[in-house]
């Protein structure tokens, strides 16, 4: 099963991270990584680990949304240029299925977005229910961007906070989690982040001449960051502010926030409302004798390769924080306990129906005869 990875966060993320009360952006060190006891190649360890559990942790959430569930988690992904966002698509959303993430940009508003409110475009891009919704800047950008560049009166962008921590609670209500990560760079590594796409020709593309107008505000900037933080990290929808002069910090930080999220809300495969017996049945009515010798064969097979795949059962289990691992060898067991009542339901109809068939092989039959006699 291999080498369970150690878990060096001193403290739950969550915690370590949050802009609590009395929060003082200025006292961030962007080059550290708090709370984790370890370095890059530690680091890249448990996000590989992590990344074996978030797959399926994302396919029970959307298998949810698909049979009647409400419930999904939007992370709101701010911080200035060069911060690292994309790197957060690619390295972190990049290990779950794509069908169940639903990721959007915010830029410049267009000119039909520019005729509503502010959070009209916000609202149409919110996830369904079943995925995890991603957004590269957000409704932030109208009390950061607008504040900053005075595109908007004071006395319109300062009644947003509250319009935002309306909305966000709003969301939780509904069903959806709110995790809001600030990516926050230095100035130092922010301009020689810059200075790297100027160098490199494969860079230039990310670059914009406006970049440099937007630096000649980064103070400006801190303080409406700063403000964002007081007013707007709630109990219902915090913020974790993530320094971000090692790019794999806010990688690995924002890979276990969401990984310990989704743990936590204790995501199971949704029964059928239909019996699977009967499913069962009418679909062998229409199969070949052969067609379901065949399936019987593979019975064992299908059933113990997803029992392997499982969260549950898999040494990935002893993984998920709050679980040590004499809790993970029960919850394991009990799960292949039912994974094996399964297996020997299967056989059990397919090898009735089976018996049945008058077009049975003639030893099979009398296999299946004294196996159900003894």
């Amino acid at each position: 099963m291999g080498k369970k990875p150690k878990n060096l966060w001193l403290a739950d993320p969550r915690e370590v991270l949050r802009a609590s009360e009395g929060f003082d952006l200025a006292t961030v060190d962007r080059n550290s990584s708090p709370g984790w006891d370890g370095g890059k190649k530690e680091a890249k360890a448990l996000m590989k680990s992590r990344a074996a559990l978030l797959p399926e942790l994302q396919e029970r959430l959307f298998a949810e949304g698909r049979t009647g569930g409400k419930r999904s988690v939007l992370c709101i992904i701010q911080g200035l240029d060069t911060a690292g966002k994309g790197g957060i698509v690619r390295h972190v959303m990049g290990a779950v299925d794509p069908q169940g993430v639903a990721l959007s940009s915010f830029g410049v508003p267009t000119e039909e977005e520019a005729k509503h409110h502010y959070l009209w475009r916000i609202r149409k891009a919110l996830p369904p229910a079943g995925s995890i919704g991603v957004f590269d800047r957000s409704h932030y950008e109208d009390v950061l961007v607008v504040r900053v560049n005075d595109l908007v009166p004071e006395e319109k962008w300062s009644k947003r906070y509250d319009e935002i921590n309306k909305f966000e609670e709003d969301l939780v209500k509904d069903g959806t989690t709110v995790l809001k990560f600030a990516m926050m760079v230095s100035h130092e590594e922010q301009g020689l982040r810059l200075m790297e796409r100027l160098d490199r020709s494969d860079k230039h593309w990310k670059y914009n001449t406006g970049d440099l107008t937007t630096r000649a505000k980064w103070q400006e900037y801190q303080t409406a960051y700063q403000a964002v933080f007081e007013k707007t990290s709630t109990d219902h929808a915090p913020w974790y502010v993530l320094p971000a002069d090692h790019k794999w910090f806010p990688r690995l930080a924002i890979t276990e926030i969401l990984t310990r999220t989704l743990s936590e809300m204790d995501l199971n495969w949704p029964k059928p409302r239909w019996s699977v017996e009967t499913q069962r049945r009418k679909l062998a009515e229409s199969m070949s004798t052969e067609s379901l010798i065949t399936s019987l064969e593979e019975t064992h097979d299908n059933v113990e390769s997803a029992m392997a795949d499982s969260i549950e059962v898999r040494h990935e289990v002893a993984a998920i924080p709050g679980i040590d691992d004499a809790q993970a060898a029960e919850v394991a067991a009990a799960r292949k306990e039912a994974w094996l009542e399964e297996i020997d339901a299967a056989v059990a109809q397919k090898e009735t129906i089976l018996r049945d068939r008058a077009d049975l092989p003639k030893k099979l039959k009398k296999k299946l005869k004294k196996k159900a006699k003894g």
